[in-house]
């Protein structure tokens, strides 16, 4: 026995297994239970007394040794997998697995309608000097929007405000006297307004102007009624109502037939077929002015609507406070959505 223990240590220490092939033939040949060293283990009790302590010796050492070159060889194969992982830089990405929020979808679908006409996106700051947002406007010095119970005005700087609108934006675009100019202004506006279901201190308008030479009445109803057939479907009926705004005379609200019920009356509409979703009008001459364009020669209209409720009309949402409590259950059910 002590022979075989010298030929199968010697077979052990030289064995070169190259693949895991032949890395799993070595544990088969020397260490699993029908294999060679388990073998000699079933031999030894046929060993004499006296020579019992050194053949239980030696098989034990022959035992270890094949062990701990299996398993250092187990771990060289291992290391040598994972340093010749080949990456294919020229594979997709994975796909993007979460969702734009209702608000970015519609913001995204408002803009992509009025770009297809012409019109290219500006954007300003939402801290405002009460110039941009008020005066180059033409709200009176007496105006209740400059009242602390409609802005919210830094304390420091009783002159400065988050802005309240992004009307801001186009006053900003007329300064620079680059005309014609034909821009919407979508963007984040605040309100010291209570928190409600129907309204927040937050909320998203998108804001257009056109000024140029002969701008009519007419080109903004068209411009308008294009959007709504374009965002609500070709068979949107469309009114107008005249209404007051400070930087536009004449001044009218739109309203568009109810998606939901189809004009017939539902709660969304407050049962009159119709709902309100813009506020416009031709550019008052004192705003041209104010920026210093001539409005003997030039004229405009403005637009401007809040995002939040066409989203809520184009998803049936009865609560404008969704919008902002990032409840994931509420959100996961746009992910489908571009």
């Amino acid at each position: 026995m002590k022979d075989r223990i010298a030929q199968l240590l010697d077979e052990v220490q030289h064995a070169v297994p190259e693949t895991k092939e032949q890395l799993e033939e070595f544990r088969l040949k020397f260490l699993s239970k029908k294999g060679l060293i388990p073998s000699l283990f079933a031999d030894f009790r046929l060993v004499a007394a006296e020579q019992r302590k050194e053949m239980g010796m030696l098989l034990n050492t022959l035992k270890q040794t094949a062990e701990e070159k299996l398993k250092q060889l187990q771990e060289r194969f291992e290391e040598e997998q994972k340093s010749t992982v080949q990456f294919d830089t020229s594979l997709p990405v994975l796909p993007e697995t979460g969702g734009r929020h209702p608000i970015s979808i519609v913001r995204r679908e408002i803009n992509s309608i009025f770009e297809r006409v012409g019109f290219v996106i500006a954007e300003g700051p939402e801290i405002e000097d009460d110039f941009h947002n008020f005066t180059a406007l033409n709200f009176p010095e007496e105006h209740p929007a400059r009242d602390m119970q409609d802005t919210f005005f830094l304390r420091k700087s009783p002159d400065v405000a988050l802005r309240t609108h992004t009307s801001s934006v186009q006053v900003r675009v007329m300064e620079q006297g680059k005309l014609p100019i034909r821009i919407i202004a979508p963007g984040r506006v605040f309100r010291n307004e209570a928190i409600s279901a129907r309204a927040h201190c937050i909320f998203h308008q998108v804001e257009g102007l056109y000024v140029d030479k002969d701008v009519s009445f007419a080109d903004l109803k068209q411009t308008l009624y294009y959007f709504a057939t374009e965002f609500f479907g070709p068979e949107t009926r469309i009114r107008f109502r005249p209404s007051y705004f400070p930087f536009t005379e004449i001044s009218a609200e739109m309203d568009v037939s109810c998606n939901i019920c189809g004009g017939k009356g539902c709660n969304i509409c407050k049962y009159s077929g119709w709902v309100e979703i813009l506020g416009c009008g031709m550019v008052d001459p004192n705003v041209l002015e104010a920026c210093g364009i001539d409005s003997s020669t030039y004229t405009g209209y403005a637009f401007g609507m809040g995002i939040e409720r066409i989203t809520m009309m184009k998803y049936q949402i009865n609560d404008l406070r969704m919008f902002f409590e990032n409840d994931m259950r509420f959100l996961r059910q746009f992910e489908s959505f571009v």
